[in-house]
C-alpha cells in the first residue's frame, strides 16, 4: 500500500499542517465559527458534540508525566493521611438506596490490520505511518471489511457465552470532532454480531461480600467498532492528531444493568480483560490503554419496591480497575445527596480523576437523534457462518476459571495466589510461571533423586517466587540500580529474570543446596546483571554453598534458646489454639543464636516443635 503523501493529508484534514514530530496539527476550532470544515465560506459552524476542555486537556500536559500505578499510590497515601480511606467493604452499601449499575467495555482487538482499510494496525511507530485513504476520508475511497479481524471478535463473544449472530450490519454514528475525520463512527447499533451472553462472578474473583458465593451479570450485545484518531493536546492550544490509530477495531461490550455493587462491577471489568487475554482477543489491557470502560450509574430508594431505575449517568473512559470502583462510589454518593437535598438527577456524560473523590460534569447526554444512527449504504451485511462458530469454539483456550482451578488443584497454589498470578500482566506471568515449572521438574528429574511428592511441592515454592519475590525487585529495596518494571512477552518470556536462570536457583533451594537468603541476593543479581556466570558457577566461585549444621548442634541450639524463656513456654502447655507466633518467636532467636547461614528454618521449626509438644498437657 503507498504512503498517502503528507502534502495531501495535511491540506485536507481540519486545517492541518506537520509538526516537527510528524504528527498533524489541528488547529482549536472556535464554536461560533462561520468557516466550514475545510474553511469555506458560508458555512454552518461545526458541532462540537464530543468537546471537552481544551484548554485543561492542554495544562495538563505541561506536568510532568507519573505512571498511573504511582498516581494511585500516592493518591491513597493523601487519602489516608486526609482520614478518607474508608474500608471499601463500608462502601458497599448506602443504608435505605440500591445502587444499580451498567457497563460498557471497549476492547482493541489483536488484529494485524485495521477494521475496513489494509493499513496495518501500529500502537508504536511513527505517528500517521499506517494510514489508508479511507481511514482519513479521502472522497471517493470505500470501506472495505477486513475479514481476518473478525477472528478475535468471535473468540470473545464465545468466552463471554453470547450467541453469534448468522447476519449482523453496520451502522453509522454521526459525530464532528477532530479524531473522526468521516464526521462519523462505523459501529453495529441496530444489529450486532453477538447478543445475550452471561458471565459469573465467584467469591474467589473478590465479589463484594453482598454478592454471596456468585453473580451473573448478563451481556446484552457486542459489536464491532471503529476506534478514533490519538488526540495529543499541546501546551500552545494547538492539538497533535496521531491517526495511526483510526479503524483500529475495537469490540464494544455492553452488560445489563444488573450489578448493585461498585466492587463487583470493578470485579467484572477485571474478569472479562481476563477472559479476552485468554482468548488471544484483546491487544493489551487497561494499563496500556488497550481496554477503557464506561460505567453508567443509576441509584433509586429501596423503601418503595414499585420505583423504577433512577436517572443513570455515564462516567467516561476510566482506564484502571481501582478507578471504575471509586468512580462508582463517588458517582452514588453524589446522586444520593442530590436527592436526598430535593435535586433531581439529569441525564450527563461525567468524567472521573485518578485519585479524585467526585466525579466532574463533562456534557449533557447525548441521545440516539443526536447521533443520527442509520445503516451504513457501503457496506454489505456480515454473515458468519455456524461451521466457523463451532471451529473457534472447539479451539478455544482454556478460560481463567478452568486455569485456576488447575493451579489451586495440580500447582497446589493457594486461590488467592493462583488468581494473582491469573491478573499479573495481563496474563503474561502465569505463561512465565508454567515456564519456570517445566524447566525446575526437568533439572529435578535430571537429578535423579526426586520423589514424585518433591515434584509436586515445587509448583508452590515457584508460584511464591514468581509472585511475592519478583514482585519485590523493583521496590526501592532494589536500590538506585533497579532496572525498572519487569516485563513479560504474552509467551511468558522475561528478558531481566529468564525462567531457566529462576529455575535453577529454585532448584539449589529445593534441594537446600542455598540458603533463602543466598538465593534472594542471586535473584536481585540476575534482575540487576550483575552475574557473570550461570547461577550454578556462581554459587561455587563465591563458596555461596549451603553447610547444615548437625542434627545434633541443632538440638543443643534448642535447649539454649528455650533456657530463661519460662513464660512463653507456658502457652505450649495448655492452649486451645496453638500458639504458632510463639513458636516462629522461637525459631527467630535459634536463627539469631546459631549461625544464621547454617540454619535451615524449616529444620529449626521441626526441632523446636518435637521439644514443646513434648510440653503438652492434656
Amino acid at each position: 500500500m503507498s504512503r498517502i503523501p503528507v502534502s495531501e493529508l495535511s491540506s485536507y484534514l481540519l486545517l492541518g499542517r506537520l509538526s516537527r514530530s510528524r504528527c498533524l496539527l489541528a488547529r482549536r476550532l472556535p464554536r461560533t465559527s462561520t468557516r466550514g470544515l475545510l474553511g469555506a465560506p458560508g458555512q454552518q459552524p461545526v458541532r462540537c458534540v464530543h468537546a471537552t476542555n481544551v484548554a485543561s486537556a492542554a495544562a495538563s500536559l505541561q506536568t510532568e508525566h507519573v505512571p498511573i500505578r504511582k498516581q494511585l499510590k500516592d493518591a491513597s497515601k493523601q487519602a489516608k493521611k486526609k482520614g478518607k480511606n474508608k474500608s471499601k467493604g463500608d462502601q458497599q452499601t448506602v443504608d435505605g438506596w440500591e445502587l444499580t449499575v451498567g457497563i460498557e467495555i471497549h476492547a482493541q482487538l489483536n488484529t494485524a490490520q485495521k477494521l475496513f482499510s489494509p493499513a496495518l494496525t501500529s500502537f508504536n511507530d511513527e505517528p500517521n505511518s499506517h494510514v489508508a485513504i479511507f481511514d482519513v476520508a479521502m472522497p471517493g475511497s470505500q470501506p472495505i471489511f477486513q475479514k481476518e479481524t473478525l477472528l478475535p471478535a468471535l473468540r470473545a463473544a464465545l468466552a463471554l457465552n453470547c450467541d453469534v449472530q448468522p447476519i449482523s450490519r453496520f451502522d453509522r454514528k454521526h459525530y464532528f470532532w477532530w479524531d473522526q475525520p468521516a464526521g462519523y463512527q462505523i459501529t453495529q447499533f441496530y444489529e450486532p454480531f453477538a447478543k445475550n451472553g452471561q458471565i459469573t462472578l465467584l467469591a474467589r474473583d473478590g465479589i463484594s461480600p453482598q454478592d454471596g458465593e456468585s453473580v451473573t451479570v448478563g451481556i446484552k450485545q457486542v459489536q464491532l467498532e471503529q476506534d478514533t484518531a490519538k488526540t495529543l493536546a499541546q501546551t500552545n492550544g494547538e492539538h497533535w492528531l496521531d491517526f495511526n490509530r483510526v479503524g483500529v477495531p475495537l469490540i464494544e461490550i455492553i452488560t445489563e444493568p444488573q450489578m448493585h455493587h461498585p466492587r463487583t462491577a470493578a470485579v467484572l471489568v477485571r474478569k472479562i480483560q481476563l477472559l479476552l487475554n485468554a482468548v488471544d482477543a484483546c491487544v493489551s489491557g487497561m494499563e496500556t490503554g488497550g481496554l477503557r470502560a464506561d460505567v453508567n450509574v443509576s441509584v433509586r430508594r429501596t423503601d418503595d419496591p414499585s420505583l423504577k431505575l433512577g436517572t443513570r449517568t455515564e462516567i467516561k473512559n476510566l482506564s484502571t480497575i481501582k478507578s471504575v470502583e471509586d468512580a462508582i462510589i463517588a458517582e452514588r454518593d453524589r446522586q444520593i445527596l442530590e436527592l436526598e437535598d430535593g435535586g433531581v438527577i439529569l441525564g450527563e456524560t461525567r468524567g472521573f480523576s485518578v485519585g479524585s473523590t467526585q466525579t466532574r460534569r463533562l456534557r449533557g447526554k447525548e441521545g440516539e437523534v443526536d447521533y443520527r444512527y442509520m445503516p451504513d449504504p457501503d457496506i454489505k451485511p456480515l454473515i458468519i457462518g455456524s461451521d466457523l462458530v463451532e471451529h473457534l469454539r472447539s479451539t478455544l483456550a482454556v478460560l481463567p476459571d478452568a486455569e485456576l482451578d488447575c493451579l489451586i488443584s495440580d500447582h497446589g497454589l493457594t486461590a488467592k495466589d493462583a488468581s494473582s498470578l491469573l491478573n499479573l500482566d495481563s496474563g503474561a506471568r502465569v505463561q512465565y510461571f508454567y515456564k519456570v515449572v517445566d524447566h525446575l521438574k526437568e533439572l529435578m528429574l535430571a537429578a535423579g533423586n526426586s520423589t514424585p511428592q518433591e515434584l509436586n511441592r515445587c509448583s508452590a515454592l515457584v508460584g511464591n517466587w514468581t509472585i511475592h519475590e519478583l514482585g519485590r525487585l523493583t521496590t526501592s529495596k532494589a536500590g538506585p540500580m533497579a532496572a525498572g518494571e519487569l516485563e513479560f512477552s504474552q509467551e511468558g518470556d522475561c528478558a531481566q529474570v529468564p525462567h531457566d536462570a529462576l529455575a535453577q536457583l529454585l532448584f539449589h533451594l529445593q534441594n537446600k543446596n542455598i540458603t533463602g537468603k543466598v538465593a534472594k541476593e542471586l535473584l536481585l543479581g540476575i534482575y540487576l546483571g550483575e552475574l557473570e556466570q550461570d547461577v550454578a558457577t556462581t554459587i561455587n566461585d563465591h563458596d555461596l554453598w549451603f553447610k547444615e549444621i548437625s542434627p545434633e548442634e541443632y538440638e543443643a541450639l534448642a535447649d539454649e534458646v528455650l533456657e530463661g524463656e519460662e513464660k512463653v513456654l507456658k502457652e505450649f502447655v495448655q492452649y486451645t489454639t496453638f500458639p504458632h507466633g510463639k513458636l516462629m518467636y522461637l525459631v527467630g532467636k535459634l536463627m539469631r543464636t546459631g549461625q544464621t547461614e547454617r540454619i535451615d528454618p524449616a529444620t529449626a521449626e521441626a526441632v523446636l516443635r518435637s521439644k514443646v509438644d513434648q510440653l503438652r498437657r492434656p
